[in-house]
C-alpha cells in the first residue's frame, strides 16, 4: 500500500507543486508595476470622478493616506458615503468629501464645478477616473451617446470648468484613464453620436480614442502653464466595468468564466498603481501628453497620432459641451 510519504515524493506532486508555483508567479506578473516612491500629498487638493469602488476606491485610499485633502465625485451618494467613511476609517484623513456628480448630466457637471469654487480656490489632481462601458445604446440627459458622453464629453467639460483652479494651483495635473481599447477605435466623423449605426464595443473604442485624443490636444493647449495631462491604461482589473459585457457580466461569466481568467486580471489596488503613479510621480512633473501604462510610458495607437481627429474631436466637443477653452 502507498503512503501519503509516497505521494508526497511522487512525480505528481512535484508536478503540482510546480504548477502551483507557475501559476502564483504568472498572477503576481500580470499585476503590473507597482508605484512605491513616499509622497507627501498634504495640503494639496484633489477630485476623483468614479471613486466608491474599484480603481477610483482604490486611488482615494491611497491619497487620503498620503495626506491629500480629496473630492470623492459620484452619481451614487449612497455609495460614495459609504465609500468615504469606510477611507476614514482606515487612513484617520478627515478631509474626504463626497459631492454629487452625474457625468451623463452637463447639469449636473455644472453645478458640481460650481459647488466645488464656492468650496475650495485651490486643485492640485483631478482624476478623470469614472466610465461605462460596453452597454446597450442609451443617451444622456443632453441627447449623447452614453459611452462617448460620460467617458469623454462629461470629462471634457468638467476639465475645462475647473481649468482655472488648475492653473492658478500649479504646478497641478490632470489625469485621464484611457485603455488599451483606444488602438481599436476610430473617431467616427460622420456619426461621431453613433446615430447612424451603433456597435457597443466600437463605441466604447471610440470613447478611449477620444480620451487620448483630448489628452494630447489639452497638453498642447497647456504648454507653459505648468498643468500637465496624461492619459494611461490600468490593465485588466476586476472591476464592475464589466457589469454590462456579455458573459463577463452574467452570472454564469462571474462563476465559470471569471475564474478561468483569474490569472491574467488584475485586483482594483494594482490597477490603481499607474492612476498614482500619473498622479503623484515627482519624475513626471513637466511630462505633458503622454501615455502609460504599468507605470511605464507606451506608445498609442496610429489612431491617436492624427492631429486632424483631435481638432475635430475638440471643435466637436466645445459645441457640444457649450465651454470654450480661455
Amino acid at each position: 500500500m502507498s503512503s501519503p510519504t509516497d505521494y508526497l515524493f511522487s512525480p505528481l506532486a512535484y508536478g503540482s507543486a510546480l504548477s502551483a508555483i507557475g501559476i502564483y508567479l504568472l498572477r503576481q506578473y500580470m499585476q503590473g508595476g507597482q508605484f512605491t516612491t513616499k509622497t507627501d500629498e498634504t495640503g494639496r487638493v484633489a477630485i476623483v470622478t468614479g471613486c466608491n469602488q474599484g480603481i477610483g476606491k482604490e486611488t482615494v485610499l491611497e491619497l487620503a493616506l498620503r495626506g491629500a485633502t480629496i473630492y470623492m465625485a459620484c452619481r451614487d451618494m449612497k455609495k460614495c458615503e459609504s465609500a468615504r467613511r469606510e477611507i476614514i476609517e482606515a487612513t484617520n484623513n478627515q478631509n474626504i468629501f463626497a459631492r454629487e456628480l452625474d457625468l451623463s448630466s452637463m447639469k449636473s457637471i455644472r453645478n458640481f464645478a460650481a459647488g466645488f469654487k464656492r468650496e475650495q480656490s485651490k486643485l492640485h489632481i483631478l482624476i478623470n477616473n469614472a466610465g461605462i462601458m460596453d452597454c446597450p445604446k442609451m443617451l444622456t440627459e443632453d441627447g449623447f451617446e452614453m459611452q462617448i458622453g460620460v467617458n469623454h464629453m462629461g470629462h471634457f467639460l468638467l476639465t475645462l470648468l475647473l481649468l482655472d483652479l488648475l492653473k492658478s494651483s500649479a504646478p497641478s495635473r490632470i489625469v485621464v484613464l484611457s485603455s488599451i481599447a483606444h488602438r481599436f477605435g476610430r473617431i467616427k466623423r460622420d456619426d461621431l453620436n453613433s446615430e447612424k449605426s451603433y456597435d457597443r464595443k466600437m463605441a466604447y473604442c471610440q470613447s478611449k480614442l477620444a480620451n487620448i485624443l483630448f489628452t494630447r490636444e489639452l497638453a498642447k493647449r497647456l504648454e507653459g502653464t505648468k498643468v500637465t495631462v496624461n492619459a494611461l491604461h490600468p490593465g485588466v482589473v476586476n472591476t464592475e466595468l464589466f457589469r454590462n459585457t456579455p458573459f463577463l457580466g452574467s452570472r454564469f461569466g462571474k462563476f465559470i468564466i471569471a475564474p478561468l481568467i483569474w490569472i491574467f486580471i488584475k485586483t482594483a489596488r494594482n490597477g490603481a498603481q499607474t492612476t498614482l503613479y500619473t498622479a503623484l510621480d515627482p519624475s513626471l512633473e513637466n511630462v505633458s501628453g503622454r501615455y502609460f501604462s504599468d507605470c511605464k510610458p507606451k506608445h498609442v495607437g496610429s489612431a491617436a497620432q492624427y492631429d486632424d481627429d483631435a481638432e475635430f474631436l475638440w471643435a466637436k466637443s466645445e459645441k457640444w459641451t457649450g465651454v470654450k477653452f480661455e
